[in-house]
């Protein structure tokens, strides 16, 4: 991870600090869904608000990076979170950082399914 602000916002997240979370973005900062447009917002105060909602109802959440790659000013991030007493969610996150913050997010994340499905390619192994 060769971002500081992303280890520090993974770290404030886990730690369930809100200040530290919502300081690594910028004032500029936009969150994109491109799946999901209507979730798209922008500031760091909706970070936080997002956050302190989401810490309220998974209270024992964490979250990791499982992979990752940097390109220039991007962090492109696999991200788990776990959340005890329902489904875990896993995707990709992109980071845009301008210098010591965090200017963009754009998330494509998902809840984990709960049962397994079938292969979609019968005879197909793995």
């Amino acid at each position: 991870m060769e971002f500081p602000v992303v280890r520090r916002l993974i770290d404030a997240i886990n730690a369930h600090d809100l200040d530290a979370l919502t300081a690594t973005f910028a004032e500029d900062f936009s969150s994109l869904w491109p799946a999901h447009p209507a979730r798209s917002f922008d500031t760091p105060e909706q970070v936080r608000r997002n956050w302190e909602f989401i810490l309220t109802q998974f209270p024992e959440i964490r979250i990791s990076v499982t992979n990752s790659v940097v390109s220039g000013d991007e962090f492109w991030g696999e991200f788990h979170y776990v959340r005890p007493g329902t489904a875990d969610m896993r995707g990709v996150i992109i980071i845009k950082v301008r210098g010591d913050e965090i200017i963009q997010s754009r998330f494509y994340m998902e809840e984990v399914e709960a049962s397994v499905l079938p292969n979609p390619m019968p005879g197909v192994e793995g």
